[in-house]
């Protein structure tokens, strides 16, 4: 299932950063994107498995290093995933001289896409589920402790995937900020730690950090908060900035 996510999920996102890209001129050619979907691949995958181990369950790792290349067995990281997309486009846009955050901002219109299919397929495999209730809609899920739970996984593809991408596609196509170079990332960034932030209080959570022993947030709030705070700068940056990063 997951390799079924991965695959449709980058050829729709392909499709439509084509489409964006037939709308407007942002500096970046189809055949750049078409160039960048193997590095888009080894970004996510790469990046994606790194967070999970340095942010989740590094002294396991440390212990068992070579279980490090088993990503089979599952242990992914959405933000580490960013992370990897984020250097991805950062290094491809250096060599082919192109704007780095009109790169990302075709990668950020069609994120949604993956991250809908990605839960979906959570749901799918019982796992990553939500915290025990008794709404009309819980599930009991295989494996667990036959409790019924929130499906949180549903809870992420509607807002994470649905809603955001209904988000950006407006801005897009309605309002045109996809010419507004990193607009577009910072709308994601933003909107996807915050939708990720709430769905976190009806879901199992990887880890529990207190803050000062006063309020406790978990591991996927506390990495959610750099997110915001570089999607603000994303919405607030001049494209003179913006322009920096191509080479």
């Amino acid at each position: 299932w997951y390799s079924l996510s991965y695959v449709f999920g980058v050829l729709i996102g392909w499709y439509y950063a084509n489409k964006i890209i037939d709308r407007y001129d942002i500096g970046v050619t189809k055949k750049h994107f078409e160039d960048f979907i193997t590095w888009i691949i080894i970004g996510l995958i790469v990046g994606a498995r790194l967070g999970h181990v340095f942010f989740y369950e590094l002294a396991y790792y440390i212990n068992n290093p070579i279980d490090i290349l088993k990503t089979y067995e599952g242990g992914m990281s959405f933000h580490g995933g960013v992370l990897g997309l984020f250097l991805a486009a950062y290094f491809f846009a250096r060599k082919h001289k192109i704007p780095f955050f009109s790169l990302g901002d075709l990668m950020a219109a069609g994120a949604p896409i993956g991250l809908m299919l990605g839960r979906i397929t959570n749901f799918i495999n019982a796992e990553l589920y939500g915290r025990i209730t008794d709404v009309p809609w819980a599930f009991i899920f295989p494996g667990s402790d036959g409790k019924p739970r929130h499906p949180s996984q549903l809870y992420e593809a509607a807002l994470e995937g649905v809603v955001l991408f209904l988000i950006l596609f407006i801005a897009i196509m309605k309002f045109g900020y996809i010419k507004k170079r990193g607009f577009i990332s910072g709308l994601f960034l933003i909107f996807y730690a915050l939708f990720r932030s709430i769905v976190e209080f009806f879901r199992v959570p990887d880890g529990v950090i207190s803050i000062l022993g006063i309020v406790d947030i978990t591991t996927g709030q506390m990495l959610s908060l750099p997110m915001i705070i570089f999607g603000i700068y994303c919405l607030k940056m001049k494209d003179t900035n913006a322009d920096r990063l191509k080479s």
